[in-house]
């Protein structure tokens, strides 16, 4: 009987990553439509390349089980995107399936497929069948009704990479969308590639890194935050070997009071715990109580950094403030309008480059403050934003902002006065209140909706609806506003991209202030890539 050890585990991840990397172009100009945007190859790439990096560095030692444990979390925590997030979740029902167990056998396979199935689908509040999640669910159930016929965990690979193969090719008949463009979905394709150079490498075939291409690394994006004054002193970390029966819940109330950047985190029989504190012996006297203790460190956070703190301009407030922003945004002139009305930190990102969950929990972990509020403007950033919470030592809420526009309204509806949720829901009533309309280029030969776009194209786009179409960047821009308007629209906002120049973006103000002069138009500097204006209208 052919089992999955640890080495041929690793040898399968390093595999995987690999050819994912080697085909995330192919990958990217699945995407469906022919907007210069490459998401899910990218985002694939990078959510299981950072993670395969720090599961190589860790696992070599650990059962297979745990291997799969280390993978699914470093996964979660880069995930990108909304394909990424869907994978971390694979990644974590085949963990939770296995937890424990030192090789896999045909069974523990079985039993990953289906609970990564599982696991994928209640991640998404509305699935949609013909994509990623189709996939998973159709080779789960080739698995659990076929593990009988298998005894070799080889055979069995290759034959679930097989029914996953079949499941992509039947992507487009459920999908019309696809169908119309002449392709499989993206992200079912990054499954069975990972599969496929999984499978390999468990054959004795294992796909190495091509010329050219390089492991993609993890980048956090840059994040612009005010300077902070260390009020607690002492970083005190260690593990506590308890007793399976013993509760953190007493020791969790005692120390809070006692510090910030709190992290209690428990399994059967370890406890690991993080905790800025200036009184750590207190933190250790109860920690006593739960069990012994191991890799205890304790580090003076004002010593280690004193030369940064003396070089630090004004005063930070050294208690938590109430309510802190964090707002993703591409584009040196929306970043500013974004500081300009009191988000704390702006993640570099957008839709050439989603941010992943680590870097939204960097920012947030860095504004000192008892609630945070994230706005992703951009609907494929929303699902890693939403891991956010279940990570950060402070509340967190996400405003499922979809662009910048939105986001912009969101925020300048904030109330200091207002609770938590009398603030998400002014925020959201607000942002739902915006149309954003995007102008940008055809970055491929396409046919969507009957539309027949040729590469250079200019579109104007409602949400994922092109909406418009020509070769006179103004004049398409001037329909999209026409037919974004209503009875009840007062302002027309144009924020003006990268390659758009200031004189193109005051004549097109001009033609619209004059067009409708019943309306405020302001034009703005956004300097994004990719999309020449954003145009709102509220």
């Amino acid at each position: 009987m052919d089992m999955i050890q640890t080495d041929k585990l690793l040898a399968m991840i390093a595999s995987a990553s690999n050819h994912l990397q080697n085909n995330r172009g192919y990958i990217n100009d699945l995407n469906i439509f022919p907007v210069p945007d490459g998401d899910t190859g990218t985002n694939m790439g990078m959510t299981f390349g950072a993670a395969s990096r720090i599961t190589l560095a860790e696992g070599e030692n650990e059962g297979a089980g745990r291997v799969l444990d280390i993978l699914a979390k470093a996964a979660l925590r880069n995930a990108r995107g909304n394909s990424g997030v869907i994978l971390s979740q694979i990644l974590r029902g085949l963990a939770t399936a296995v937890q424990g167990k030192d090789v896999l056998d045909v069974k523990a396979i079985k039993n990953a497929a289906c609970e990564a199935r599982d696991t994928a689908y209640r991640a998404v509040m509305k699935p949609t069948e013909g994509t990623i999640l189709t996939v998973v669910r159709e080779t789960a159930e080739y698995a659990d009704a076929h593990v009988s016929e298998f005894t070799d965990a080889t055979e069995f690979m290759q034959a679930l990479l097989g029914a996953a193969k079949e499941s992509l090719a039947k992507t487009p008949d459920i999908l019309p969308v696809l169908k119309q463009a002449g392709v499989v979905d993206a992200g079912g394709m990054g499954v069975v590639t990972l599969l496929e150079g999984a499978t390999l490498a468990l054959s004795g075939n294992p796909v190495a890194l091509q010329d050219g291409e390089e492991a993609i690394q993890k980048t956090e994006g840059p994040v612009s935050v005010t300077t902070e004054e260390i009020k607690f002193l002492y970083c005190t970390e260690f593990l506590i070997q308890k007793a399976p029966e013993r509760k953190t819940t007493q020791f969790r109330a005692a120390i809070q009071s006692k510090g910030d950047c709190m992290l209690v985190i428990e399994d059967d029989e370890v406890v690991k715990v993080h905790i800025h504190t200036n009184h750590p012996g207190y933190v250790i006297e109860q920690a006593l109580k739960l069990g012994e203790l191991t890799n205890l460190k304790i580090d003076n956070m004002k010593y280690q950094h004193e030369e940064k703190i003396q070089t630090q301009e004004g005063a930070a407030p050294s208690e938590r403030k109430k309510y802190g922003f964090v707002a993703v945004s591409a584009g040196a002139g929306l970043s500013e309008v974004f500081t300009g009305i009191g988000v704390d930190a702006v993640v570099e990102g957008g839709q050439t480059m989603n941010p992943s969950t680590q870097d939204l929990l960097n920012a947030v972990q860095k504004i000192h403050a008892e609630t945070v509020f994230i706005f992703p403007n951009n609907k494929n950033i929303i699902l890693a934003a939403e891991q956010v919470p279940e990570l950060a030592d402070c509340k967190v809420v996400v405003i499922p902002t979809k662009n910048i526009p939105q986001g912009i309204s969101a925020m300048l509806a904030f109330d200091e006065g207002a609770d938590v949720d009398e603030n998400k829901e002014a925020m959201t009533e607000m942002m739902q209140a915006v149309t954003c309309g995007q102008i940008t280029f055809a970055a491929r030969n396409s046919s969507v909706d009957g539309l027949k776009i040729k590469k250079g194209d200019i579109m104007g786009m409602v949400g994922s609806t092109i909406r418009t179409l020509g070769k006179d960047l103004n004049q398409v821009a001037e329909e999209l506003v026409d037919g974004m308007l209503n009875d009840e629209s007062g302002v027309i906002s144009i924020y003006y991209g990268a390659e758009t120049d200031e004189e193109t973006a005051k004549a097109l103000q001009q033609t619209l202030a004059e067009k409708y002069d019943y309306l405020d138009v302001s034009l703005i500097y956004g300097g994004q890539p990719v999309y020449y204006y954003f145009l709102a209208v509220e």
